[in-house]
């Protein structure tokens, strides 16, 4: 990759690291803890035999267990790559395994359904630390993860209150080794924000996808022929996991739903907008709404050359 990373470490952050699911981020922070020496041995594991098989193959971790519980043992830092709806039997198949002064945490974009799942399998003196890259791709598997994914990307830790703070360090410092940026905040607030950013986005553009193929005056083949901008950007986030994406939706319900309402709310304006020809408020709209598109791009969120004028 043409991005760099942060120096390789003389040291690993921990001894042995064990990463449970091998999709685009298991194999991800397999390739980097690897490049980047942030762990001594790496153990993988994933309940699809092919995908073990093809880890294996593509040398991702320094060994492959057959089983979850089989990687866990004497793992001083556990990642869960699973759907979020998976963390909680996860965390249970482990936790007999698991040994004092472990890390358990995980990678999904809900926080507080995961909390509630994960913690009560886990045995005294076992630190969870949730942990949630803000990074991705519409691809998945292990073929499709890469080193530099998390580089100049946000990861969000929402430990528990009362989780040791060594733990917490300690998990900052395997991220940022990865070349993210760490922010620290409450589950609850984790899952609104991400709510707005990101759950209700993947909700619309599974949609307005459904919506355009359902057309019976435009057929599929026009569909993908005359593309435009906007809908190739929607068809890019339509086609991630649906499975993760089920999860999502069914873990953090109420902030989805608190932010569904807000948009119909503000569509409802829109609409009437344009049915009575109401030109300045949709200018006022758009207006306000081009200026936070490019703070995103000046924070570094993407590349300023993705910002371009389309004529289509």
């Amino acid at each position: 990759m043409a991005e760099s990373f942060a120096p390789r470490r003389s040291e690993p952050v921990f001894a042995r690291l064990a990463i449970i699911g091998i999709g685009l981020i298991g194999s991800s922070i397999a390739r980097a803890a690897k490049e980047l020496n942030l762990a001594g041995t790496i153990v993988l594991a994933d309940r699809d035999e092919a995908v073990r098989r093809r880890a294996r193959e593509l040398g991702l971790g320094h060994a492959v267990a057959e089983t979850a519980a089989e990687a866990a043992v004497n793992a001083d830092h556990i990642i869960l790559c699973v759907p979020v709806g998976a963390c909680g039997p996860v965390a249970a198949e482990i936790a007999s395994e698991l040994k004092q002064g472990a890390i358990v945490s995980d990678v999904g974009s809900v926080k507080g359904s995961v909390v509630d799942a994960v913690l009560p399998h886990l045995p005294e003196g076992v630190a969870f630390v949730p942990a949630h890259p803000v990074a991705g791709t519409e691809n998945s598997g292990p073929d499709a993860g890469f080193p530099s994914l998390f580089l100049n990307r946000w990861c969000i830790l929402t430990p528990p209150e009362g989780t040791d703070a060594t733990a917490i360090a300690r998990t900052r410092q395997f991220w940022e080794g990865m070349g993210a940026l760490v922010e620290v905040m409450s589950a609850q607030h984790h899952d609104l924000v991400l709510a707005v950013t990101s759950h209700l986005p993947h909700l619309i553009a599974y949609n307005i996808v459904g919506t355009a193929e359902d057309l019976e005056a435009v057929t599929q083949s026009e569909v993908i022929k005359f593309s435009a901008g906007g809908f190739r950007d929607f068809t890019r986030i339509a086609a991630s996991d649906p499975t993760m994406w089920r999860d999502v939706f069914l873990h953090n319900k109420e902030a989805v739903l608190e932010m569904l309402g807000r948009f119909n709310e503000d569509l409802a304006l829109l609409t009437r907008a344009i049915r009575y020809g109401d030109g300045e408020t949709l200018h006022k709209h758009f207006t306000r709404t081009r200026a936070i598109r490019r703070g995103i791009v000046a924070l570094g969120q993407e590349k300023p050359e993705t910002e371009k004028l389309r004529k289509d």
